[in-house]
């Protein structure tokens, strides 16, 4: 088993004893981060592309990437940056892999190390489709954090396809999914939610 085979929210609840609570709106009090000239004129000119073309791999290197990448910049480079990357964890437990991305508060490129922090699955018109994985993506992280002696209090995970963002936090066995959805064109608030948890690691 592996990431990829967890489909629904059921069986990483199941696999991992968790407990779902997606009541609450969880991200409202995230400051906003305006983009820069250069991501806004990125997105004006691929979003239309990554629309037309409509697969999830164009999503994923035309959209997901640049605002990924976009965050590393507002860190200075700070933020270790993995995409399309094995992570193997419990492969016993179904957590092994490769995740679509995968943000360290570490600034070494070759090696993801600790602390993973957030994760961000890429897919193609189906956010309810991709929760599973990335819940147990997100108990793989909190797993790896804690076999490196690395006590992060959450872990942060999205699921998105390009256009539209679903965030999620795990907080010891309980996952938060946020109520709501964010879009493309709210690209502020966006960024803010993904910076949250390494503004409280590396500060601006």
């Amino acid at each position: 088993m592996a990431y990829s085979n967890f489909k629904t929210i059921a069986q990483a609840r199941t696999a991992f004893n968790l407990t779902v609570d997606d009541t609450r709106d969880c991200f409202s009090g995230s400051k906003p981060i305006q983009p820069s000239q250069y991501l806004r004129a990125t997105l004006d000119e691929y979003l239309p592309l990554a629309s037309a073309i409509n697969t999830e791999k164009a999503r994923s290197e035309l959209i997901v990437a640049p605002v990924l990448l976009e965050l590393r910049r507002i860190f200075q480079g700070r933020i270790g940056f993995f995409s399309g990357t094995e992570f193997e964890v419990e492969p016993e437990a179904g957590l092994n892999g490769f995740c679509d991305y995968l943000l360290t508060a570490s600034t070494d490129l070759y090696e993801i190390r600790r602390p993973v922090v957030t994760l961000v699955e890429a897919k193609n018109e189906n956010i309810k489709g991709g929760l599973g994985q990335c819940i147990a993506e997100m108990v793989a992280a909190q797993r790896f954090n804690q076999q490196q002696g690395e006590q992060l209090d959450t872990i942060y995970g999205a699921v998105t396809t390009g256009n539209i963002w679903k965030f999620l936090r795990l907080v010891n066995n309980t996952i938060f999914i946020d109520i709501g959805d964010y879009y493309i064109k709210e690209i502020d608030n966006i960024l803010g939610i993904l910076a949250e948890p390494f503004a409280k690691i590396l500060p601006l």
